[in-house]
């Protein structure tokens, strides 16, 4: 089985870990540059993230303040992780990876979409909502 790979990048934000930290890991903070949600930071909470398709069930699988969230998104077998290093006093390296993709031309529900062509749509998408992140961390 040939499965999509993950979906990742990685920025730099200039702003303290701790600051990236409130805005990747808290509902507030994620509510500001990518969806609606009611996240709480803690292992097994069960989340909705208000996407375009509706509401999308998550659940906190790991959470490592202030390096690491993870969590699965929705019910397709998604994961989602943000992973934060501190890059001196005023400066973070934060990587997004988006996985568990499933063979291109798997259908993804929600959408009744091809897997590649939500991948590839997503991968896009993060770019735009990676820079929001950026916006709001930094100003």
């Amino acid at each position: 089985m040939n499965t999509l790979p993950d979906i990742q990048y990685t920025i730099q934000i200039q702003a303290p870990i701790q600051q990236v930290w409130e805005k990747v890991s808290t509902s507030e903070g994620i509510s500001s540059w990518f969806m609606p949600n009611d996240l709480q930071a803690k292992v097994g909470h069960t989340f909705h993230l208000q996407s375009p398709f509706g509401p999308s069930p998550c659940v906190v699988t790991d959470v490592d303040p202030p390096h690491k969230l993870s969590f699965n998104w929705d019910t397709d077998g998604w994961f989602v992780t943000f992973q934060l290093q501190a890059s001196g006093d005023n400066s973070t390296k934060f990587t997004l990876t988006h996985g568990g993709w499933k063979q291109p031309d798997a259908t993804v529900p929600k959408a009744g979409e091809d897997a590649a062509v939500i991948r590839e749509r997503m991968s896009g998408g993060w770019e735009g909502i990676l820079k929001k992140l950026k916006e709001v961390t930094e100003s």
